[in-house]
C-alpha cells in the first residue's frame, strides 16, 4: 500500500513543492509546526535511517542542507532551525516512510523558553556514561 509520500512523489495528490530532484523531494508540511515547516523524503520507498542504504541517504541531506539555506535566505527570515527525524512509532513517525522536519525558528516560538531537541525527551539514564557506552559498543 501506497503511503502519502509516495502518493505526493507520483503527484496523484498534491503538495506545495520547494524542491526535487531524481532522488528526493521537499515540500511543505501541511501540518506545520511553524512557518515554512518543510518535509524532505527519499523518492526511494525506505522505512527509516536504518533501512536507508548510504546513497540514499547522501542525498536526502544534499537536499536538507539545499532546502535550509533556501528557508534561511527567504522572506519567511527565520532565526534558526530545528531538524529532525521521528525514527518509529514510539519517536512520533506517522508515516512509514523515511523523512527529515526543517522547521524554522522564531524569536519566542516557544512559549518563553527555548525549546530544542533536549525538550523532546525526559527520561534521563540511570547508568553513568561508561556504562551506557559499553552497552553500545558491546
Amino acid at each position: 500500500m501506497s503511503t502519502i509520500f509516495e502518493k505526493i512523489i507520483s503527484k496523484e495528490i498534491p503538495a506545495e513543492i520547494l524542491y526535487e530532484d531524481e532522488n528526493t523531494l521537499a515540500f511543505l508540511d501541511a501540518n506545520p509546526c511553524s512557518e515554512g515547516h518543510t518535509l524532505v523524503i527519499p523518492k526511494k520507498a525506505v522505512s527509516n535511517l536504518i533501512e536507508a542504504d548510504e546513497e540514499t541517504v547522501s542525498n536526502l541531506f544534499k537536499t536538507v542542507k539545499r532546502v535550509t539555506k533556501t528557508l534561511a535566505e527567504s522572506d519567511l527570515d527565520p532565526v534558526g532551525f530545528s531538524i529532525g527525524i521521528n525514527h518509529g512509532e514510539e519517536a512520533g513517525q506517522s508515516i512509514n516512510h523515511l523523512h527529515v522536519h526543517i522547521i524554522p525558528r522564531y524569536k519566542g516560538d516557544g512559549d518563553g523558553t527555548i525549546r530544542s531537541m533536549h525538550s523532546i525527551v525526559s527520561n534521563p539514564p540511570t547508568n553513568d556514561l561508561n556504562t551506557v557506552f559499553n552497552k553500545i559498543i558491546k
